[in-house]
This record gives C-alpha cells, sequence and structure tokens, in this order.
C-alpha cells in the first residue's frame, strides 16, 4: 500500500525552480491531523530537514539553507503537500523526501513514522 508518494523532482538549472508533490491517500479523512515535512538527503549526507507545517501551514519552520527560497503548502481537502522551491543552486541536489507524524511537526527525522520514497532534483551550475 502506497504510504506516501513524492513527485515532482527533475534536472533544473541553478536559479530556476521547481515544485514537489506528495499525496498521502493513506491517511483518508484523518490526513488534517497529520504534520507534513519534506526532507534531503544528498550522496553520502544525512537525511537533513527542509520544511513542514502544522495541520493547516498555518505555522510553518524551514532549515536556514532555504529560508527564504522554499514554501511549503498543503491542501487537506486533497491530500497533498507542496514544496515551491525558487532559486535553485547545485547545492539544493538531492533525494527529496515527504514525511508525515500524527500531531506536532518537529526537524527530528526519526519523530516520523511515515515516509515516502523520494524524489530526485538534481541542479546543475
Amino acid at each position: 500500500q502506497v504510504q506516501l508518494a513524492e513527485s515532482g523532482g527533475g534536472l533544473v538549472q541553478a536559479g530556476g525552480s521547481l515544485r514537489l508533490s506528495c499525496s498521502a491517500p493513506v491517511f483518508g479523512d484523518t490526513f488534517m491531523y497529520y504534520a507534513m515535512a519534506w526532507f534531503r538527503q544528498a550522496p553520502g549526507e544525512e537525511r537533513e530537514f527542509v520544511a513542514a507545517c502544522s495541520w493547516n501551514c498555518g505555522s510553518t519552520e524551514y532549515a536556514g539553507s532555504v529560508k527564504g527560497r522554499f514554501t511549503i503548502s498543503r491542501d487537506n481537502a486533497k491530500n497533498m503537500v507542496y514544496l515551491e522551491m525558487n532559486s535553485l543552486t547545485p547545492e539544493d541536489t538531492a533525494t527529496y523526501y515527504c514525511a508525515a507524524r500524527k500531531d506536532y511537526y518537529t526537524e527530528l527525522k526519526l519523530w516520523y513514522d511515515t515516509w515516502g520514497q523520494g524524489t530526485q532534483v538534481t541542479v546543475s551550475s
């Protein structure tokens, strides 16, 4: 059964933009009770926090490296969460993962119990 499914990754030039999507059919009508987050992992690196939002994204948090460039949003009617990425740099190259946990968000990946399989983002210089 699909837990979370990311899409929207690809190859983009530095300075460009991408919009990642994550669908969460597994939660059905309870999706709004889950905090959602995006993490990323570059080759040879630890998986790191990127962004997170509360049940309606009224509260959000971003990693310092993406603040002002990335925007997390969600559509609870569609069980979807998005990551709008602007002004991309080669340092943003990574596999991006969507994650979910009940109630409140955190930057700590170990607290998330539902993950997608990831979508690759490659930024060329």
